[in-house]
């Protein structure tokens, strides 16, 4: 080191030389007050609040469990629970069946394969969206496309979405018509999978259903998992169909956590109760996904 080198580097404060050597942190600042903003300090008062009375336009009264006791005794809540189960266990196992399926199909060498596969996608984009979900409301209603259809055929259509029976149903259809983005990753792992396996089990005299389930499916596991973690996740957190196309009705058939939510903190102004709420479906989903993680070892396998 030249002497004039040492002499600046030994000029500096300490607040200078820190500075020096953590450039890169000043960077970060934008993300990093970003993340505490909008990410840690609603995380942390929507636990606070969770455990308080919380009003918008009362304030707080009142500090405890009280709406974690509720949650779990009262009829509205634990029905939600329930209904939200059966959503999340009717579409996601539906969802991949149908993603993997579609996906082995378009797998193969056919013609205009490309535009089958950007025609499967398609919902995937437009599915969420508050357009799709009124023209699927427009499509079941009681003079709809679907039973204009079924009259033609001589058949008295139900009234999908004031009927009990139907209602669910029908969000779930929505829900599994949307499987494009799991497709895209089920097609992307089955091209990953060597052609030399099955040719050994072509050889060997195994048929085209055995190679599937004792080939293909072991073979693209960590994507099947991967799908399954991600589509738990997204199920509970539905609300766009539910809140559109039936309100959570008809008698609360379609009410999911994530409208019941909505109703509490923007319709009764409960926010205590709505945070309490979406706390214990955080946890729900934790457990879920703790499952999912602690079972891949039985059936889960990684090629390294």
């Amino acid at each position: 080191m030249s002497a004039a080198t040492a002499t600046k580097t030994s000029g500096r404060t300490p607040f200078k030389k820190w500075c020096d050597e953590n450039t890169g942190l000043f960077f970060l600042i934008p993300w990093i007050a970003g993340f505490l903003i909008f990410k840690v300090y609603p995380f942390a008062s929507s636990l606070f609040y969770s455990f308080t009375d919380m009003n918008f336009f009362k304030g707080i009264h009142e500090y405890g469990i009280m709406n974690y006791v509720e949650i779990f005794t009262d009829k509205a809540t634990t029905t939600s629970l329930l209904i939200t189960f059966k959503y999340a266990f009717i579409t996601v196992p539906l969802k991949l069946v149908f993603a993997l399926f579609i996906a082995y199909i378009l797998n193969f060498k056919i013609k205009f394969v490309n535009l089958f596969r950007t025609i499967y996608y398609i919902p995937s984009i437009l599915g969420g969206s508050v357009a799709i979900a009124v023209l699927w409301r427009a499509l079941f209603r009681d003079d709809g496309v679907i039973n204009i259809v079924l009259s033609f055929i001589g058949v008295q259509g139900p009234s999908w979405l004031s009927d009990r029976t139907w209602a669910l149903f029908i969000i779930c259809l929505l829900r599994v018509w949307q499987f494009g983005s799991a497709m895209v990753l089920f097609l992307a792992a089955l091209k990953g999978v060597s052609v030399d396996l099955y040719e050994a089990a072509t050889i060997d005299g195994a048929s085209k259903t055995r190679q599937f389930f004792s080939i293909t499916v072991p073979m693209i596991t960590p994507v099947i998992f991967y799908n399954l973690v991600t589509q738990i996740a997204q199920a509970f957190q539905e609300f766009n169909g539910p809140y559109i196309i039936t309100g959570g009705g008809p008698r609360n058939s379609t009410t999911l956590v994530s409208l019941l939510v909505y109703n509490y903190a923007f319709k009764s102004n409960e926010m205590g109760m709505a945070c309490a709420l979406a706390w214990v479906m955080f946890v729900i989903v934790c457990v879920l996904t703790i499952i999912a993680f602690a079972s891949q070892k039985h059936w889960v396998y990684y090629a390294d």
